[in-house]
């Protein structure tokens, strides 16, 4: 790990909210609420409410009756993430992309020409808001754990540098939540021993917190309890799985709606996998319920592929496996994702029969169609009518 507090996690301050707020001045100091049957975004005036992300729509009016409501834009959002990430990239060559409004950067090597890791911050945060007119908050230290765990802490619109000599004063009064990996799971399981801040999780040794929480996780949280996270700010990685969601709401859906959601998911992220050249192994299925907890369901293929329906099928049998708990539990979101990327013309092992026209041709002349005349001009039958929700925009390939 570095010697010196040099990494920055830089953080916008709800951006879609924000996104709205810059652009309609009638919206400025007031609680907005992005998207209408599922809260996609909300500004801190909203969230000092109460008003959460993934709540429905109505309850969020319910506990903040005189918020606007507005459709999200994604187009505006994806523009004012290309224009931040500009501002990254003119402060340093090192940025890390986490999201499309999330990213670390490495200012370890500007002392001589930049000043020090705070000033870099400070400039880093005004020529944002000068420049894209969005309010930014930036946490600095020696770590990228606690560089993300202090941006969090200085929210909204903040600054905060972790001293090497002061990293466990800072780090070690937070509740648990705070460390990376823990969930509600996670935290409950910890609760239920009498450990709430991070202070208590160091006090263990690292053989009891495997026998509580697994050899994996409690190898994990007593790194970082200790702020030992060796990871450098790396840059031109390539994305390890590509994923799309959609929200639901709380109306109840049938088997086959639920299908003809998927479907779609999967034609989406299909594409975007063929459109980076790249072949999956892994089909992921992720669920959130009417109580708001989440199940993930996969599957492993035996060999990689983009094919629109090998990866369609997985999924349904996933979806099918999951209908009896979503049949007791309602279902309030529904992704699908796929993990374990590698390059498509990277060596694969050929495949019996060998076909004169490769399985991959529909998904080519499909792909070919929408490229020309637009994504919504081919469709499913079973998807005429529906009314497709906006895609979430993503940090490119």
């Amino acid at each position: 790990m570095a010697d010196d507090a040099t990494i920055l996690h830089a953080d916008l301050d709800a951006f879609y909210a924000s996104v709205e707020q810059r652009d309609d001045p009638r919206l400025r100091g007031r609680p907005v609420i992005v998207g209408g049957g599922v809260v996609l975004a909300a500004s801190y005036e909203a969230k000092a409410m109460g008003v959460r992300t993934a709540m429905s729509g109505r309850q969020a009016l319910r506990i903040c009756p005189h918020a606007a409501v507005v459709d999200p834009r994604m187009s505006a959002y994806s523009v004012a993430s290309k224009a931040v990430f500009e501002v990254f990239r003119d402060t340093t060559p090192l940025v890390e992309g986490l999201s499309i409004d999330e990213a670390f950067l490495d200012v370890g090597g500007l002392w001589r020409i930049a000043g020090t890791p705070a000033d870099i911050a400070r400039r880093l945060r005004a020529d944002v808001l000068a420049e894209v007119g969005l309010p930014i908050t930036v946490g600095v230290a020696r770590t990228k754990f606690l560089a993300k765990v202090a941006s969090a802490v200085a929210k909204p619109d903040g600054l905060l540098v972790v001293p090497p000599d002061g990293e466990l004063a800072f780090l070690h009064p937070l509740p648990v939540e705070r460390l990376w990996g823990v969930g509600p799971v996670t935290a409950g399981k910890l609760h239920r021993h009498g450990i709430r801040t991070v202070e208590q999780v160091a006090e263990l040794d690292e053989q009891g917190l495997t026998a509580m929480l697994g050899s994996a996780s409690g190898r994990h949280l007593h790194a970082l309890a200790h702020n030992r996270d060796p990871r450098p700010v790396r840059t031109g990685r390539r994305r390890r799985s590509i994923g799309a969601q959609r929200a639901l709401g709380r109306r109840s859906r049938s088997p086959g709606e639920l299908e003809a959601v998927v479907a779609a998911l999967v034609d989406r992220v299909a594409r975007r996998l063929r459109t980076a050249d790249r072949v999956c192994r892994t089909v992921v299925l992720r669920l959130r319920f009417d109580d708001y907890t989440r199940a993930t369901r996969s599957r492993s293929l035996p060999l990689a592929t983009a094919e629109t329906e090998t990866i369609l099928l997985t999924a349904r049998r996933l979806l099918g496996a999951a209908m009896p708990a979503i049949g007791l539990r309602g279902l309030t979101l529904v992704g699908v994702a796929l993990g374990n990327l590698t390059d498509a013309a990277a060596p694969a092992q050929l495949e019996l029969p060998f076909e004169a026209n490769p399985s991959g041709s529909l998904d080519a002349a499909l792909d070919d169609l929408r490229d020309r005349f637009g994504a919504s001009s081919v469709t499913r039958a079973t998807l005429l009518g529906s009314r497709d929700r906006p895609s979430v925009p993503l940090l490119p390939d």
